[in-house]
C-alpha cells in the first residue's frame, strides 16, 4: 500500500512539473483605451503590440486620441509619438481606431504619425479567432504606409472610397465600381506591374471601419496601401 502511494505522489508531481511552465508562457495583455476594433479577414498576427516596449495609439467612437491610455490632442501628437520613439530601435507604432469614428479623426492621427518620422504604422484590428485553453491571442492588424510623400501615380492604382450612404462605393483610376468587385479589378490591374501599390483617399466622413474593409480587400489582391489625406 505505501508502495502504491509513492508512486502516486512521483506522477502528481512529474505532471505538476510539466504543466507549471507550459501556464508560465502566457503572457498578460496591457491595459489601454477599450474600442471597438473594425474587423478584417486579412489581418496578420502582431503580437510586439502587447509588449510593454510598444506604442499604441487609440481613437474613440467620439474622436478622442490616447497614447496609451493619456488623453492627447491632435495638434500635440507628432510632438509626443515623437519623444516616445526616442532610443528605440525601431519605429513600430500601433494605432487602434473605433471603427464607428469618423476618418477625418483618424486623417489627423496619420498626419502626426507621419511627421513624428512613422513611415509604416499598424492598424489594430478585432480578434474574431478561438483561443486555445490558457493562451491568449495576440492581437492583429493590417500595416499600411503614410509618407513621407506620395509614391509615383505611375507605379501605383489610385482608389478613392466615396460616401454614398450605406454601400461602400469606389473609383478606381476615375472607374466606378463596388467593393464586391475591388479584389478582382486590382489583380487584373497589377498583372503587367512590377509595383502593387494603392493609394488609398478616402472621404472623412466615412465610418473608420468603412475604411478598414476597403484596405483589408486591397490587400488580400496582394497590394500595398498608402493612405492620403487631407494633409498631403
Amino acid at each position: 500500500m505505501n508502495d502504491l502511494f509513492t508512486v502516486c505522489l512521483v506522477s502528481l508531481t512529474i505532471i505538476t512539473t510539466i504543466d507549471a511552465p507550459v501556464a508560465a508562457q502566457s503572457p498578460v495583455l496591457r491595459a489601454g483605451v477599450s474600442v471597438e476594433l473594425a474587423d478584417a479577414s486579412n489581418a496578420v498576427p502582431m503580437p510586439d503590440a502587447d509588449t510593454q516596449d510598444s506604442i499604441v495609439l487609440a481613437v474613440t467612437a467620439g474622436g478622442r486620441v490616447y497614447f496609451e491610455t493619456t488623453p492627447v490632442s491632435p495638434a500635440d501628437l507628432a510632438e509626443k509619438v515623437k519623444s516616445g520613439l526616442l532610443g528605440r530601435t525601431g519605429k513600430t507604432l500601433y494605432i487602434k481606431g473605433d471603427s464607428r469614428t469618423p476618418y477625418a479623426g483618424m486623417a489627423k492621427v496619420l498626419d502626426a504619425v507621419r511627421m513624428a518620422g512613422v513611415e509604416a504604422p499598424n492598424l489594430l484590428t478585432a480578434q474574431r479567432d478561438s483561443p486555445e485553453p490558457g493562451k491568449p491571442l495576440p492581437p492583429k492588424g493590417l500595416e499600411v504606409l503614410v509618407g513621407p510623400s506620395l509614391p509615383s501615380t505611375s507605379e501605383s492604382i489610385v482608389v478613392q472610397v466615396l460616401d454614398a450612404g450605406q454601400r461602400i462605393t469606389l473609383n478606381i483610376n476615375n472607374e466606378r465600381i463596388s467593393l464586391d468587385k475591388l479584389q478582382a479589378t486590382l489583380r487584373q490591374l497589377f498583372q503587367n506591374r512590377s509595383q502593387k501599390t494603392v493609394v488609398l483617399r478616402a472621404d472623412e466622413r466615412l465610418p473608420f471601419g468603412d475604411v478598414v474593409r476597403v484596405i483589408d480587400t486591397c490587400r488580400s489582391a496582394g497590394a500595398k496601401v498608402f493612405l492620403a489625406t487631407a494633409g498631403m
